[in-house]
C-alpha cells in the first residue's frame, strides 16, 4: 500500500525538511538499516522520517532524472527487509512503498517514529557478527548514540508526544475516512488510489495513525485531532473563539463582540479562522507612486504573519488542556492566546528575537506533519521569524510575544499598521470589521476616501475633465463619449465582468484604436484603477483587465457625488 503524502513533493523538499530525508542511490541495507533505526529513535521528535531508494543525491538535492531500482531486483529487495526488520531490538516494521517516478521504479521506506523506543539495530545487518547499536539522527546524518546522547535517547521510552498515544475511549468509527479522503486528495498521496476498497483499519495503519499490539490497538490522538468531525468529545477546548473589543480589551474589556466559535478537524478550525480574518478583518490600502510602474499596498495585518500566527497557536497548543484559542481583535492589535507554553528550552530571548528556532521537543509533531504537507506551516522554528518578516515587510510594528515561567500559556500579539489603527471598531452589517474612518467597502478590501479622492484628482487633472454623478448620469443620454464619460464607462464595465482590451472598448462603446488604448488603459492601469491578470503574460491571448479594489472606490465616489 502507498504512503500518504505525494512523491513528487517530497522529493522536491516542499513537504518535508531535508533533515528527515535520505537518498540512496541504490539498495545498501547495512547503512539504510541504520537510518531506518534513527528514524525510529526520533531523537529530535520529528516524528518519521524517509528513505528513497533509486535516486542520487548532489549536495544534498535529488538528481533527475532518478537512476530507479530495476524492477527484478524488488521482490528480492522487499523479502530481505521482512528478515532485517527482525534484528531491531525490539521489533520495528517501517513502511514500505514502490513508486513511479520518471518512468523509473523507487522505494520509499516511511520510517516514523517507534512508540517502543529506543531502538537498536546491528551497525552491518549484512555481516557474519552483529552488534546491536543504538542510531539517532545528527541534522543530516546518521551517527551512533553514545555517552550523554544514548542516556537521553533511553530516557525518551516514557516521553511520547501526546499526538502520538492512543486514545483510550475512542474507536476506529470515531474516525471519518471521508476527511481522511479528502486529506489525501489535498496532498497528492497516491495512497488514495488504494484506500476505496480497503477497511479502515488497514488504511489508518497504513498511515500509521493506530498504537498498541493487535489485541489492544488505538486510535492516536493525532487521527481524532485530524479526521473526527467533532475532536472536542476527545479533546475538550479544541475550538478557536473569535472576539471583537471595539475600543480595546483593556480600555474598555465589558464591550465586546463575540464570533461563534469555530470547531472542526483542526486543519479546518485553522482553515475557517484564517477565512474569517482574511475576509472580515484585514484591510489593504492601495497607493500609486508615479514614478514607480507598482503600486505600493499596505495591509493593517499581513495575511502571511496572521497564518503563521493562528496555525500555530492549533499546532503548538497543549490538547490537554481544557481551554480553546483566543483572538482577540482590537483597535491596535490582534492578540492570540494558546495554553500550554512554548517548550522550556526555548527562552523567552529567543522567542523574541525573531531568529529561527531549535526546539528539542515537539508536544504535537505528528499533527504539525500534518499541517505541513497541507501548507498551513511553513516548517520546524521558522513560523515566527515568518511572523517578523511579514510585519517587516508591510512596514509594521513587530510582534510582542509573552509567556510565562512554567509555560502555561502562550501570547502573541500582532499590532496593527500605523494608518489603520483607529478609536474604534465597528462592525457593519455584513460582519466586516473596520474602523470608523474607513467608510468605502471593496470586495475584500477597504481603501480611504482620501486615496480615491486623490485618484479622482489625478484623473482631472490628466484629462482636464471632471468626473461627478452628472457625468454618470449623462452615460445613457449620449452616445458620443466625453473623456469623463468614457472612463466611467470603462470603469462600469469592469465592474460587471473582467475583459480583454478589445472587448472592454466594445462593451463601452469607445473605438479601439492605438491612440484610445494608450490614452485610457495605459493611464488608469498606471494610477492603479484597473490592472492586467499578473498569472498570465501581457501577451497572452487570454490576458484579461479587472478593477482594482481602488477602481471600485473611485466609481463609487464618483456616482455618490
Amino acid at each position: 500500500m502507498a504512503i500518504p503524502i505525494n512523491i513528487e513533493k517530497l522529493l522536491g523538499g516542499n513537504t518535508v525538511e531535508n533533515n528527515r530525508i535520505e537518498l540512496k542511490g541504490g539498495w545498501n541495507p547495512d547503512s539504510i538499516y541504520r537510518t531506518i533505526c534513527a528514524f525510529a529513535n526520533d531523537f529530535e521528535d520529528n516524528g518519521s522520517g524517509y528513505i528513497i531508494v533509486g535516486v542520487d543525491e548532489d549536495n544534498g538535492r535529488p538528481v533527475r532524472p532518478v537512476r530507479g531500482v530495476p524492477i527484478e531486483t524488488i521482490d528480492r529487495i522487499e523479502k530481505e527487509m521482512v528478515g532485517f526488520n527482525n534484528l531491531f531490538e525490539p521489533f520495528y516494521m517501517p513502511r514500505v512503498s514502490v513508486e513511479d517516478i520518471d518512468g523509473k521504479k523507487v522505494i520509499v521506506i516511511w520510517a516514523l517514529a517507534g512508540d517502543r523506543r529506543p531502538y537498536k539495530i546491528p551497525e552491518h545487518i549484512t555481516a557474519k557478527h552483529k552488534t546491536p547499536k543504538y542510531f539517532i539522527r545528527y541534522n543530516s546524518s546518521t551517527i551512533e548514540a553514545k555517552g550523554e546522547n544514548e542516556m537521553e535517547l533511553i530516557e525518551l521510552a516514557n516521553r511520547v508526544p501526546f499526538d502520538d498515544r492512543g486514545n483510550l475511549t475512542a474507536r476506529i468509527s470515531d474516525v471519518s475516512m471521508l476527511l481522511i479522503r479528502e486529506f489525501l486528495n489535498q496532498v497528492q498521496s497516491k495512497l488514495l488510489d488504494d484506500i476505496e476498497d480497503a477497511k479502515p483499519h488497514d488504511v489508518l495503519e497504513q498511515m500509521g495513525l493506530l498504537d498498541g499490539p493487535i489485541e489492544s490497538e488505538r486510535v492516536k490522538n493525532v487521527a481524532l485531532m485530524m479526521f473526527s468531525y467533532h475532536p472536542e468529545k476527545f479533546f475538550p477546548g479544541t475550538q478557536i473563539d473569535i472576539v471583537i473589543y471595539p475600543r480595546g480589551k483593556d480600555d474598555d474589556p465589558d464591550n465586546f463582540i463575540e464570533i461563534d466559535p469555530i470547531k472542526g478537524p483542526v486543519n479546518i478550525i485553522i482553515q475557517k479562522a484564517l477565512d474569517f480574518l482574511r475576509t472580515m478583518v484585514i484591510q489593504q490600502r492601495v497607493q500609486k507612486v508615479p514614478t514607480q510602474a507598482e503600486a505600493i499596498r499596505t495591509y493593517n495585518y499581513p495575511y502571511q504573519a496572521l497564518e503563521e500566527a493562528v496555525t500555530n497557536s492549533m499546532y503548538h497548543r497543549s490538547y490537554q488542556e481544557r481551554e480553546p484559542v483566543e483572538i482577540s481583535v482590537m483597535p491596535d492589535q490582534i492578540e492570540i492566546i494558546s495554553y500550554g507554553g512554548a517548550d522550556r528550552s526555548l527562552s523567552l530571548d529567543a522567542l523574541r528575537s525573531g531568529n529561527r528556532l531549535h526546539a528539542r521537543r515537539y508536544r504535537n509533531r505528528r499533527l504539525g506533519d500534518f499541517l505541513h504537507e497541507l501548507g498551513l506551516t511553513e516548517g520546524r522554528g521558522t513560523g515566527l521569524p515568518t511572523i517578523h518578516r511579514e510585519l517587516k515587510k508591510n512596514g509594521s510594528p513587530d510582534a510582542y510575544i509573552e509567556t510565562d515561567p512554567d509555560r502555561t500559556y502562550f501570547i502573541i500579539s500582532i499590532p496593527c499598521h500605523k494608518d489603520f489603527v483607529t478609536d474604534e471598531l465597528v462592525v457593519d452589517k455584513s460582519g466586516n470589521v473596520v474602523g470608523k474612518d474607513w467608510v468605502t467597502k471593496l470586495g475584500h478590501n477597504w481603501v480611504s476616501e482620501d486615496d480615491a479622492a486623490k485618484a479622482i484628482n489625478a484623473i482631472n487633472k490628466q484629462y482636464n475633465t471632471e468626473l461627478a454623478a452628472s457625468t454618470a448620469a449623462s452615460i445613457t443620454a449620449s452616445k458620443a463619449a466625453s473623456t469623463a464619460t468614457s472612463i466611467i464607462r470603462l470603469l462600469d464595465a469592469l465592474l460587471v465582468n473582467d475583459f480583454s482590451t478589445r472587448q472592454l472598448f466594445l462593451k463601452a462603446s469607445i473605438p479601439y484604436n492605438d491612440t484610445s488604448r494608450k490614452k485610457y488603459v495605459n493611464f488608469l492601469v498606471e494610477l492603479g484603477l484597473i490592472d492586467w491578470d499578473h498569472s498570465l503574460s501581457k501577451r497572452s491571448p487570454n490576458q484579461t483587465l479587472h478593477l482594482t479594489d481602488l477602481g471600485k472606490a473611485v466609481l463609487q465616489r464618483i456616482k455618490q457625488k
